[in-house]
This record gives structure tokens, sequence and C-alpha cells, in this order.
């Protein structure tokens, strides 16, 4: 009996408190406070929200299990949750079957009800758990300080590495799908999904054909998104008019050469796609027929450096920048947001300030980091010299064919 009534005031403190946080809410104006101030109260209700959104789904789980929805009216319990949390019925069925996990999950639990997590990465924890045992723990310490696509890419990359790859390939060629329907602007959508081997060659096309599109309407000063860009792109690739452009890879096959001789990769031997995980050598060698080969040395942590004078990839300097960190060879990815698409290739220290175009000094960036970065570069002051840098560069070459045309001349006869 204390138990309960001890329960029940605490369920009159938390709906007081909320009541009180909604009052508060509905009058704060972020205008009269600095911005610092407003990043702190950012901060604590991101906390509070993912609290929150923890509390209502474990009371809405225990209401649904006392069938206290049917009182409000409600036959399916999951329509009740679709309703309470303003979300779709797949989105309500997926959190109720994550309450009905939590008690099995007790880590997980206290880290989405403290608010150090979200429901949604509280989701991918409790089913990467129960696939890849052993893992919680260092997934809700992913998810403590990065987001839902870190938590997402660190579980793909276990299951990726924790699976047999034969069997992988079995399971992505069976999962490979498309659907597509029409919007409430008309919009035709669609979703679909593709094994490696044909997928990543597909968005590669659209990605190169993107960026070009992008690179034309820069210079008719028109800005477009690079999902508009893409969009433009899978058309053109759709109907036919997408030329593969000279030295283009569609796809890439890392394999490690002991491996591709025995048949089987063993564990630290890469064998997969850039960009598109393991693939069995087996597959790997039908892949690489009518291939161009590059070989590619490192000493496990490093790829020998490449240094060309120019501003210009060389292209042995692209394939070492494309294949990635060593020795995963995972592929490039941006070096602030990890994002993978609409890349661009950066010099870190700017050709303007006599930055090489070389393997340490190159990184890849999306679109927006790019830009920013040489936002920040020009209040540096690092593309100041840029007019300067080039004129010498001129004057050089100008001095320098001055040169040999006096050593030709002093070579040849007097005219008569």
């Amino acid at each position: 009996m204390l138990t309960a009534t001890n329960g029940a005031s605490n369920g009159a403190r938390v709906i007081e408190a909320a009541k009180a946080l909604r009052a508060e809410l509905a009058v704060f104006e972020p205008g009269s406070l600095r911005g610092v101030d407003c990043a702190r109260v950012a901060e604590e209700l991101s906390v509070t929200e993912k609290a929150c959104a923890a509390a209502r789904l474990v009371a809405g789980a225990r209401a649904v299990a006392d069938g206290a929805h049917k009182d409000a009216g409600f036959t399916d319990p999951v329509a009740w949750m679709a309703r309470q949390g303003g979300t779709t019925s797949s989105q309500a069925r997926q959190a109720l079957e994550l309450a009905r996990s939590l008690d099995a999950h007790p880590e997980t639990k206290n880290a989405l009800l403290s608010g150090a997590v979200s429901v949604l990465q509280a989701q991918e924890i409790t089913k990467a758990q129960s696939e890849l045992e052993g893992s919680e723990h260092d997934l809700l310490e992913v998810a403590r300080q990065g987001d839902l696509t870190r938590v997402r890419d660190e579980v793909r990359e276990r299951r990726l590495t924790g699976t047999p790859v034969d069997d992988l390939h079995r399971r992505q060629i069976a999962a490979r799908r498309f659907r597509h329907w029409r919007d409430g602007l008309g919009m035709v959508c669609f979703e679909g999904a593709l094994p490696p081997e044909s997928g990543i060659p597909f968005v590669n096309r659209i990605e190169r054909r993107a960026a070009r599109l992008r690179r034309d309407a820069r210079r008719r000063g028109v800005g477009e998104r690079f999902e508009a860009n893409a969009a433009d792109a899978l058309v053109a690739l759709s109907i036919g008019d997408e030329p593969c452009p000279k030295g283009a890879a569609d796809l890439v096959v890392v394999c490690d050469l002991y491996a591709w001789r025995r048949g089987h990769a063993h564990v630290s031997e890469p064998c997969h796609l850039i960009g598109g995980g393991p693939i069995p050598v087996d597959l790997a060698k039908e892949l690489a027929k009518d291939a161009f080969v590059k070989v590619v040395l490192h000493d496990g942590k490093d790829i020998q450096t490449v240094l060309h004078a120019g501003r210009k990839l060389t292209a042995h300097l692209r394939t070492a920048l494309d294949l990635g960190p060593v020795p995963a060879f995972s592929g490039r990815e941006c070096t602030d947001c990890t994002r993978r698409y609409g890349l661009e290739y950066d010099h870190d220290d700017p050709v303007a300030n006599d930055g090489p175009t070389s393997y340490a000094n190159m990184k890849s960036r999306c679109h927006s980091c790019h830009a920013e970065k040489t936002e920040r570069d020009r209040r540096a002051g690092l593309l100041g010299s840029r007019a300067t840098g080039r004129t010498s560069a001129a004057q050089r070459t100008r001095e320098t064919r001055k040169t040999r045309l006096a050593a030709t001349s002093d070579c040849e006869p007097d005219p008569p």
C-alpha cells in the first residue's frame, strides 16, 4: 500500500512538473537572452525532451498492458500510442516493442529515462544487442557522444564484421527491393535497397553527374541543393544520357593479396567494396574480370606519402585518397561531419597559402563543410595571397621561358 501511494504521489508530481514546464515554455522568449544562454537552454531542454519521451513511452506501455487505452475509446493500443505521440502507427508499434524489451536491457533503460539517449537511439541499441550480444555498453557510449547516425553506423559496422561474409551476401541479395508512390505534392517518391555490387556503381554514377551539374550551375550563378542536382542526375541516368567520364570507376574492390590467393579472407585482411562493406573473395574475383587493377603498398598504418607539385590531383594520389584510412580502407567520408555523399577534395592548408597537393594535406569534405572551411580560411587570412601567388607563379614561368630561349640562342650559329 505504501508503494502504491508513493507511486501515485510521484505520478502526481510528474504531472504538476509537466504542466509547470509547459507554462514556462509558453512564455519563453529566446530573443531576450544572450546566445550562450540560449545554448544552455537548448542543451537542458534536449536532455529533458529525451527524458520526457522515455517516461511517456514506459507510462504508455504500462497503460496498454492494463487496457487503459480502451477507456479512451481505442480498441487498438498502437492507434492510441500513435495519437499520444503524434507519430505513425509503424513508429508507435516500434516504440511499444522497445518498451517491452527495456526490462531485459536495464543499462539502456536507465540511460533512456535519464535523457542520455533518445528513443530512436535506444531502439537501435536494443535491436543490435539481441543480434550482437555484448554490444550494449559500447553502443550506449557512442550514443552519448554522437547522434542517431553515429549509432546506426556503428551498429552497421559491427553487424558487417560479425556476420560470416557468405551469409551476409546471401542476406543482401534476398533483401533487395524497390517501391514507389506519390506524395501530397504529387511528387513521385521511391525507396529501395540494392546489394553493394550493383548499388555502389549506381550511386557513384549519380553523384558524378550531380557534381558536374552543380559546377555548371555555379558558373551560371545558380545555387541549388546537392539533392536537387542528384535528382536531375538520376533522370539523366535512367534515360541513358549519362556518359562515363574517362578514368572514372563505378566500383572499387579492395582485397588483400593473400586473401585473393587463398580464396577467403582472414581477420584483418580486407575484402570489401568501397562504401559497400565486406564481400566474399569469389565475388571480388568475379567483379575484377576486365577491371583495371591498382596495387597499393602500405605498412599497416599509412600509405607512403604522395606529393605532387601542382594543384591538381594525380591518378595515384586520387587512388590513395579514395581508399580511405589504413588499414581498413573503408573509403572517403567528410573529415568534419562523416557524411559519405557529395564529397569534394580540399587542401587542408590552402593552395593560396602554399599548401601542397599531398596525401597528408588533402581532405574529403562535403559541399557545406567545404564552404564553411573556406570561409574560416578566408577570415584567418589564408586566402589573401591567392592572386599574388598566381602572379608570382606566372612570373616564374615567363622567366623560365626567357632562360630557355637565351640558352637556345647561345647554341645556335650566327645568322648569315
